[in-house]
């Protein structure tokens, strides 16, 4: 049944309603990315060099840390979904949350138990309606996460790290998070965050580029005790700041989307709505015709 003119232009209405909000939100998106790029890149630096740091204490000592031993048969394992404490960003949550799933089936098909750890409101709603148990939770800082965030949840892990296994630790860390490619492009990643694997990078260094030589006071086993923590909140500070910049740019271009859905859908109802008002028109001058047609057949018969 087709709608009438009033409808038409009601359903218009709505959807102009809806189109403003979208814009906006676009707009705001669009404003906060670079400030969330800003940040992501002011880090890198000082992960840089924490990273060669520890990969030289790792290399040029023979310290057997915690942190950096392998243990002989792993059977349970922490995973931390880093995911957006809002929606309207097309699939940043739902992609990070499959890639959680298939990363927690992988562990226990290799005989391990996936403990939940989340960050993020959508990945704690998810959990939540499927009555999973969940070891740690961490939301509202999901579009501007801060280092004493990261710190909070490194500390918690490496908590969960440290304690035995028959005490409810785990033996390995792993991190499921969004990286920000471009605006275009936003991969999902997994990292295992512990045991340690400190890589150097995969770039060859420069012909001129001398190496520098560490001394380690008062030894590089208190040097690793403070530096690996620092380590771990950096590492995790990076994927946080990484999936701030692609929440940023995913709702950016879902409300794209959805602003140039908005606008397709209102230029279709304005042409429903012409063809009725055309037709209604239609119908009101044959009424009116048909009427003085009538009236004047009346009148002849009359006289």
């Amino acid at each position: 049944m087709p709608a009438s003119l009033r409808e038409l232009r009601e359903r218009r209405r709505s959807v102009s309603t809806i189109k403003k909000v979208t814009r906006a939100m676009e707009l705001i998106a669009a404003s906060r990315i670079i400030k969330a790029q800003q940040r992501a890149q002011s880090a890198a630096p000082y992960a840089r060099e924490l990273t060669r740091a520890v990969s030289a204490v790792a290399t040029f000592s023979n310290v057997e840390h915690p942190l950096t031993t392998e243990a002989e048969n792993p059977r349970r394992a922490a995973v931390l979904l880093i995911t957006s404490d809002r929606g309207l960003a097309g699939a940043y949550s739902s992609s990070v949350i499959k890639e959680g799933e298939q990363l927690n089936q992988l562990l226990r098909d290799n005989g391990r138990e996936a403990i939940a750890y989340l960050t993020g409101r959508k990945a704690g709603a998810f959990y939540a309606f499927r009555r999973r148990e969940i070891a740690g939770r961490w939301d509202g800082f999901s579009d501007a996460p801060t280092y004493a965030h990261a710190r909070e949840i490194a500390d918690a892990l490496i908590e969960a790290f440290l304690t035995p296994t028959d005490e409810g630790g785990v033996d390995e860390i792993h991190v499921v998070f969004t990286r920000f490619v471009s605006m275009l492009t936003q991969r999902v990643d997994v990292i295992r965050m512990l045991p340690l694997e400190v890589v150097e990078g995969t770039e060859e260094p420069e012909s001129d580029e001398i190496l520098p030589l560490y001394e380690f006071e008062p030894n590089a086993e208190t040097v690793l005790d403070e530096l690996l923590p620092l380590y771990v909140a950096s590492r995790i500070q990076f994927c946080l700041l990484q999936a701030a910049a692609s929440e940023l740019a995913s709702r950016q271009k879902a409300m794209k989307s959805a602003t140039d859905n908005a606008q397709q859908l209102i230029e279709r109802l304005t042409r429903e709505a012409n063809q009725a008002r055309q037709a209604e028109i239609t119908q009101e001058i044959s009424e009116i015709v048909g009427g003085a047609s009538a009236l004047a057949e009346a009148t002849a018969a009359a006289e």
